[in-house]
């Protein structure tokens, strides 16, 4: 894989997993809410789990 196929993979990674958060929580939260969630969306995603 290369470099730039890398970054791709990891970019849609993470603004998948900001939409999927996003969604679950709707608007109106803290953006320390929505960045914990985050973490652990993109860690799951990373790791094959949804």
């Amino acid at each position: 894989m290369t470099e730039r196929e890398n970054l791709n993979r990891i970019t849609e990674s993470i603004i998948g997993a900001a939409i999927e958060v996003h969604r679950a929580l709707g608007p109106g939260l803290l953006e320390s809410a929505y960045e914990a969630c985050l973490t652990v969306s993109v860690y799951r995603r990373e790791r094959g789990e949804r």
